[in-house]
């Protein structure tokens, strides 16, 4: 994603600036990035959702939240390149080791507000539950997001964590969300998901969300977004113009979106 990130801000016409993302992606992310097939090297899927989750990123901190939570955070740099206040709170969660790289690499950066970094295994429910409590204790309007986590786990994990968020701090979660039929496209074409196969591509779409409680505030495709910035590959440029699907009928449709859930509140009230 860095690689990705480093390309976009190279461009004239760039939609973002990432000063760091060349640095963070080394010789390893170049690498993983040139076997990508084809229709993917620029990284126009990537490089559309991070800027679907830059602009809902911008809108709650402008809206009031106080703090947020980004899990599976990866080699992420928002906290270094959004326009943040400096009194708001900003946890990443990631494994210990990708942390600890990650710290390496940028330890002589200073980010643009409160930033720390925690290392836990979010595949597990005790130690995922754990980190949460700590991670919002104190805040009152908070925003977690899982951008490329959900995709790598499966229907029960992601029920799970779904259940985990629906918390009196938390106000906002933002994700993305694939079709079936695109979980099954990339497994076929990139062979190296192999080894970390993409798993949760509902066929009820954000409906799944919808049964664990939680509504739907925000869903944006993220083929119609890369046609509006002149970032879709010429040969899918039909995507672009198809109407938006019904985002709870996904089974057959070659869909991909960013999504922005809340929690009801009957939920949070106890009922």
């Amino acid at each position: 994603m860095a690689v990705y990130r480093a390309a976009e801000s190279a461009r004239h016409d760039a939609l973002f600036k990432d000063p760091l993302a060349e640095r963070l992606a080394g010789e390893h992310g170049r690498a993983i990035a040139a076997v990508a097939p084809r229709m993917a090297r620029n990284g126009w899927w990537w490089v559309t959702r991070t800027i679907l989750i830059d602009r809902l990123v911008a809108e709650a901190v402008g809206g009031g939240c106080d703090r947020v939570v980004n899990l599976a955070a990866g080699f992420d740099t928002r906290p270094y390149r959004l326009d943040l206040p400096s009194g708001i709170d900003w946890i990443e969660a990631d494994t210990p080791e990708l942390i600890a790289e990650k710290e390496r690499l940028l330890a002589d950066e200073t980010p643009r507000c409160r930033m720390s970094s925690v290392g836990v295994d979010l595949a597990d429910t005790a130690s995922r539950r754990a980190f949460l409590n700590d991670a919002l204790g104190g805040a009152r309007n908070a925003l977690v997001i899982t951008e490329g986590l959900i995709l790598y786990l499966d229907a029960g994990q992601v029920r799970g964590l779904a259940q985990d968020l629906h918390r009196d701090e938390i106000r906002s979660w933002i994700t993305d969300l694939l079709s079936p039929f695109i979980v099954r496209h990339m497994m076929r074409k990139m062979p190296s998901l192999d080894r970390a196969p993409m798993k949760f591509g509902p066929a009820e779409g954000v409906a799944f969300f919808e049964r664990e409680d939680w509504s739907v505030e925000e869903v944006r495709s993220i083929f119609k977004e890369a046609g509006r910035r002149n970032r879709l590959p010429f040969m899918l440029l039909p995507f672009g113009y198809l109407p938006d699907p019904n985002p709870r009928k996904l089974a057959r449709i070659p869909w991909s979106g960013v999504v922005q859930l809340a929690p009801r509140a009957s939920r949070q009230a106890g009922e």
